[in-house]
């Protein structure tokens, strides 16, 4: 078997390792062996967070490879956070703390490891941090000083061995540890650094650490009080110290509003050839929508994406001819890094959005892999006109309405009939098969075009994230089978770590099977990638709903509801959580609002129902089943909607008959079956049991 070639490179190192452990194991073998294996269960998914590379086990630590200081920094930060967390709910005997040493320098890889400096001073360093403490080097210090709200105290120059060369090494000081402000007295003679506002973040994290039980309780277990997520600080503009951009969308000039599509699909181009770039950090599509049509302040804009630059334009149609502006602005001042006009034949529109993204990525300075330069060069089809249909496609399936989306799914079919080999077209028409699956269409009908589909773009185009992504919602909502949606979701997370399908993907299915702390840290990372989207919002709601945190789910939904009041989703688990809350009278109105904004949706009539019973209004809640009959004889409908509403009637039987037709369509929503409080009233009967087994949810 070859070896693998030497490499030299500049990384960040950290070290980690378990208080008490050898005492421990020396007392009570079977609970140091237990809380071993809760350390690693808290710790290596933040490291997956944090783009940390686990390079081996310690036996009782680890010993992880960070591209850089600020990531290593932040994944420290969460890690011992979580544990503080987790200590809260815990007995004393039973209780983990972690140290944690960092450096920043150079290594050296080999077979998988790592070795040099860098590696045995981070080892140095492990050793002189407090239990529950995070000590850092000066070299990564210099790296994440006024990037971190957390103060840095200098500690005495001590003596490491086997390290000639003196070094500086700081201690970071957490919120529950001894030196934080406002708590315990500070050492004598220890210098701290430290940002505006930190009293702040100190009291809402002291807040969080005594209160939160940050783990998944069983149905009938009290929600644990919490402090707000909203409360939780925004991350600076350059996150992990890359350029920061975000693509508004172009503004269509036209004067034709069926030109749209041009003008939509450019930036949606635009972006997802920038985020093919190692060096830069792009907002998300969603987020940057948000201000389509909206004369905001370019400043503004840039704090609320947490982005420093912002590119803006226009397109205007006249015939064949287009004309394409476009400026870079840096937020900070305003200032036009960049500007160009393009006057071409509509046929030229690829290699416009090319040009585009090249000279945004240059006038950021963005190192460019080979990789990505050719990416960035290559047209994803030669077809003009399949790629006319594309954005057609995608601009209409954007719509979330039945009609638009089978529009849109229309116009992918034909572009990939004009050009069997464009691999966005396919991805195209998964993300519509995402879409109306349970929906406007079963399952059963849906999700085996969706794994056709993605399947060929990925035979087309390896690189496509979201397509592993795709296809590991097959496997959770049709197949059931999380390890096969685990590899696709890491697949996804390997080839874009900021794909938020996936991170949305990932912490649903943690929260529904059991695993809500995991699953949070998921939804909340894609809900930072996506500030502004109220989907990855209200993800983020339902998943606090559904870990009976009533009280945040409410205050995220509130949140997204005064943003956009016309986003139906956010409405319908919003009142679901006042359902819940036992808040009828904000519960009722709400739901129906939710049914005002899209009469054709089922879900929100179902949930309508299932209120109306919980209130004890009969008559109502029967006549919300007769209307989603009626809607049923006019297109598909999910039978959990029907389900919902028996089980607040009291009628378990007809409850479990539609939760039988739901296994039957494999419906996406039997995945809820373990966590959704709405089937509270059927958890006791066998029956029950028995499902949740055959979804595979008993483990």
């Amino acid at each position: 078997m070859p070896v693998e070639p030497e490499h030299r490179k500049l990384a960040a190192i950290m070290f980690t390792d378990m208080v008490g452990y050898s005492a421990l194991t020396q007392r009570n073998e079977a609970l140091a062996l237990a809380l071993l294996h809760a350390q690693q269960q808290v710790l290596r998914p933040i490291f997956a967070q944090y783009s940390g590379r686990e390079v081996k086990s310690t036996g009782d630590g680890f010993l992880v490879e960070f591209a850089s200081a600020l990531q290593a920094v932040r994944c420290a930060l969460e890690i011992q956070k979580g544990m503080v967390q987790r200590n809260s709910s815990e007995p004393p005997e039973r209780r983990i703390q972690v140290r944690i040493g960092l450096h920043l320098g150079d290594i050296e890889t080999r077979d998988g490891d790592v070795f040099g400096d860098g590696v045995n001073i981070a080892a140095r360093v492990e050793p002189l941090a407090d239990a529950g403490g995070i000590c850092i080097t000066g070299a990564v210090a210099d790296q994440v000083r006024n990037k971190i709200d957390e103060p840095l105290e200098l500690v005495r120059r001590p003596e490491m061995k086997n390290i000639q060369a003196p070094i500086d090494v700081y201690r970071v000081v957490l919120p529950w540890t001894e030196g934080a402000p406002g708590g315990a007295r500070r050492k004598a003679g220890a210098k701290t650094w430290h940002r505006p506002g930190l009293a702040v973040l100190i009291a809402v994290l002291l807040i969080a650490a005594g209160v939160t039980v940050w783990r998944y309780r069983q149905p009938a277990a009290p929600a644990p009080q919490v402090a707000s997520p909203s409360t939780a600080p925004a991350p600076p503009a350059h996150a992990e110290g890359r350029k920061s951009v975000a693509v508004l969308p172009f503004a269509n000039m036209s004067g034709n509003d069926a030109d749209e599509y041009l003008s939509d699909g450019m930036s949606e181009e635009i972006i997802t050839a920038l985020s093919k770039v190692s060096g830069l950090r792009v907002a998300a599509r969603t987020s940057s929508f948000f201000f389509k049509g909206k004369n905001e302040d370019i400043k503004k804009i840039g704090e609320q994406l947490r982005v420093g630059t912002v590119l803006e334009g226009s397109v205007r149609k006249a015939g064949t001819k287009l004309r394409v502006t476009a400026q870079l602005i840096n937020v900070e001042d305003g200032y036009h890094l960049w500007s160009e006009n393009y006057d071409e034949d509509t046929a030229d529109i690829l290699a416009i959005e090319s040009t585009v993204a090249q000279r945004v990525a240059g006038a950021l300075k963005a190192t460019l892999l080979a990789s990505e330069q050719a990416h960035l060069q290559k047209k994803s089809t030669d077809n003009p006109e399949a790629h006319r249909l594309y954005l057609q496609g995608r601009y209409y399936t954007s719509r979330f309405t039945a009609e638009g989306m089978n529009k849109g799914r229309d116009y992918l079919q034909q572009a990939i009939a004009i050009d069997p080999g464009y691999a966005l077209a396919y991805l195209g028409l998964a993300y519509y098969y995402v879409g109306v699956s349970d929906y406007y269409v079963a399952p059963k009908d849906a999700m085996p075009q969706l794994r056709a589909a993605a399947e060929k773009a990925l035979q087309l185009d390896a690189t496509l994230a979201e397509a592993h992504a795709f296809l590991a919602t097959f496997h959770t909502n049709y197949e059931w089978d999380g390890s096969a949606a685990a590899d696709e979701y890491k697949q996804a997370l390997t080839l874009d770590a900021d794909c938020v399908f996936a991170h949305q993907g990932v912490g649903g299915y943690l929260v529904l099977t059991g695993r809500g702390s995991e699953g949070l840290a998921e939804l909340r990372r894609a809900a930072e990638i996506d500030p502004l989207s109220p989907e990855a919002n209200t993800i983020l709601g339902q998943g606090l709903y559904f870990l009976r945190r009533y009280d945040d789910a409410i205050v995220e939904l509130r949140t997204i509801v005064d943003r956009d009041p016309t986003y139906w989703w956010a409405n319908t688990f919003l009142g679901r959580a006042y359902v819940q809350k036992g808040d009828l009278e904000r519960a009722v109105p709400m739901l129906r609002h939710a049914r005002e904004l899209d009469p054709r949706d089922p879900e929100s009539l179902g949930a309508l129902g299932q209120a109306y019973a919980v209130a004890g209004d009969r008559t109502a809640a029967q006549k919300t089943i007769e209307q989603l009959r009626q809607r049923s004889r006019e297109g598909y409908v999910a039978a959990y909607d029907f389900t919902v509403i028996h089980a607040a009637l009291g009628e378990t039987d007809q409850a479990f008959a539609r939760l039988q037709k739901a296994y039957d369509d494999r419906s996406f929503y039997m995945t809820w079956l373990k966590v959704d409080p709405q089937l509270d009233p059927l958890r006791s009967d066998p029956r029950f049991a028995e499902l949740v087994k055959k979804v595979g949810l008993d483990k």
